[in-house]
């Protein structure tokens, strides 16, 4: 199990398109892949549950990954996060 923090940057948060790119990049790996955020757990493979956790602007994930793509699954989200999940920042 590997995890990392993340802040969101994103003007609008984790709406719909960063929402959707991040589960996008989530389901490329076999590891169980969630993430905390105001003491609520989101699974990071479902929109509905991404959404869910209303993540704004500024707001910092834990995201956590398990499995035997652990630790490439997580460096790719983070660095999706930092590149804004297909938005302007």
């Amino acid at each position: 199990m590997v995890s990392g923090n993340a802040v969101i940057k994103n003007a609008t948060g984790l709406h719909l398109k960063p929402a959707a790119r991040f589960c996008e990049e989530a389901l490329k790996y076999k590891s169980t892949i969630t993430f905390t955020f105001g003491g609520t757990t989101a699974n990071a493979k479902s929109v509905l549950s991404v959404l869910g956790a209303c993540v704004k602007s500024g707001d910092e994930i834990e995201i956590v990954c398990n499995g035997e793509d652990e630790q490439e699954a997580l460096d790719n989200l983070l660095k999706a996060i930092s590149e804004g999940l297909g938005d302007e920042i």
